[in-house]
């Protein structure tokens, strides 16, 4: 589903991705660990096809850079830190919905679920959102699309208990059908969900523990 062979990147002459090997299989759910600054933002951007870098990145056999439209049509993404969209909500849901032939009722009532009703807020831009509405909506997203591999950076972030409970929940009932690598610095929450654990260190992997 996922491979990355030999791929490396630098931000001017500091080398954040080093030579970096990993396949990752249908079905496969992954933690992806390690310290601020080990590399794991910088290589969910190179999967998403956001940076050019040595080496190769392939999502399916497509690569994210050359092959956006097909590469990233199914892929749920969670970013770290919610995009600065002056989108209403309700438009936002649409578009998203559109761009992956989703059920916009879907990422209603996933969003419900997550403690986010969303039509008192439909008309609301999104960046006027709180930091918590902004990430159930975005999780809501993600998870309403049909998509195969669900790519998660930091997802509970700003997130209530209550929710991120039923965010687990949520990800449990699709993970026979589904890849997911979850960038997250909480290992005990992701634990019972995950089948490998990836550890990344300045810029390498230096766990893989399936």
């Amino acid at each position: 589903m996922i491979r990355c062979a030999n791929l490396s990147k630098s931000f001017r002459r500091a080398r954040v991705l080093d030579a970096v090997n990993l396949d990752i299989a249908l079905g496969e759910r992954i933690a992806l660990i390690g310290s601020n600054g080990a590399g794991k933002t910088t290589l969910i951007r190179c999967l998403l096809g956001e940076y050019v870098h040595e080496g190769t990145v392939s999502i399916d056999g497509r690569s994210p850079r050359t092959d956006r439209t097909a590469a990233l049509g199914r892929i749920g993404f969670v970013p770290q830190l919610p995009p600065p969209l002056k989108m209403p909500v309700g438009q936002l849901i649409g578009f998203s919905a559109a761009l992956s032939d989703a059920d916009p009722g879907k990422i209603d009532a996933i969003a419900a679920r997550l403690g986010l009703p969303v039509e008192p807020i439909r008309a609301r831009p999104f960046n006027r959102l709180s930091g918590g509405m902004k990430q159930k909506l975005l999780i809501a997203i993600a998870l309403g699309r049909d998509a195969r591999l669900l790519i998660m950076d930091e997802p509970t972030a700003n997130l209530d208990p209550a929710a991120r409970k039923i965010f687990f929940d949520l990800l449990a009932e699709r993970q026979h059908d589904t890849t997911m690598l979850i960038s997250s610095h909480r290992i005990d929450e992701v634990a019972p969900l995950v089948n490998r654990v990836v550890e990344m260190d300045m810029g390498k992997i230096v766990l893989d523990l399936r």
